[in-house]
């Protein structure tokens, strides 16, 4: 039998090569740079602004004052036909609240900070134990249908690291068919360049990194579906 074969002949002997020291020291090196490159690029890459002009605005109900008067300043910047307010149930506190959801809290902000009622829009959405943005949007798309006025262009505008999630749920909702932008507009809580510098930055860029991931492998109709069989 021949020496190299093992096993009646089912197993040959090869030669393989192994790292050195030095190798083992270059990977480690090369991995750790590229770490490095992904700590410093992760919030700028949820943070994602990647405006359309025209169509319907929308904003998440949700979002601080500080996102709802951007929204507003983006309103008056560009040719839009309406601002449209996201948002499900408001849950805490929710019976001494003046409002039912965070779509009919985030409009009355907008009124208060200079809209006419006739360019704002609340679209609440429906209670849902999981996939919250995503209700949000079907909500959103559900009211372009049954209004017979589903845009060519939607912008959206939210809170930093939240963007490029929230744009490819809305894609999702809307369809491909819909033209659809994002702006991230900065958060205040802390220093986004060096966010692994406090717990605020590493909980939300972390948590918005993981859900991220999660949509992106698996979409979140069918998980909404499941929850509704």
């Amino acid at each position: 039998m021949d020496q190299g074969t093992r096993l009646w002949g089912m197993l040959r002997r090869r030669q393989v090569l192994v790292p050195t020291w030095r190798g083992w020291l270059a990977l480690l090196l090369i991995l750790a740079t590229l770490a490095w490159l992904a700590l410093r690029e992760a919030h700028s890459f949820l943070a994602m602004t990647e405006p359309v002009s025209g169509g319907a605005l929308v904003v998440e109900g949700w979002a601080s004052d500080h996102v709802l008067e951007q929204a507003v300043a983006e309103f008056g910047r560009g040719s839009y036909e309406k601002l449209y307010v996201t948002g499900g149930p408001i849950e805490a506190g929710a019976p001494l609240a003046e409002y039912r959801t965070y779509a009919e809290r985030g409009a009355a902000v907008l009124l208060k900070l200079g809209l006419a009622a006739e360019e704002v829009q609340a679209v609440p959405a429906p209670p849902v134990r999981q996939d919250r943005t995503y209700a949000a949007m079907i909500a959103l798309r559900h009211w372009f249908e049954q209004h017979g006025s589903m845009p060519a262009k939607v912008h959206l505008v939210t809170r930093g690291p939240h963007a490029r999630r929230s744009r490819l749920v809305l894609q999702h909702a809307l369809g491909e068919r819909v033209e659809v932008g994002v702006t991230a507009v900065p958060v205040l809580e802390y220093d986004t360049v060096h966010w692994w510098r406090s717990s605020a930055g590493v909980r939300d860029v972390i948590g918005e990194a993981l859900a991220y991931s999660y949509v992106r492998w698996f979409p979140p109709e069918a998980a909404l579906a499941s929850e509704h069989r």
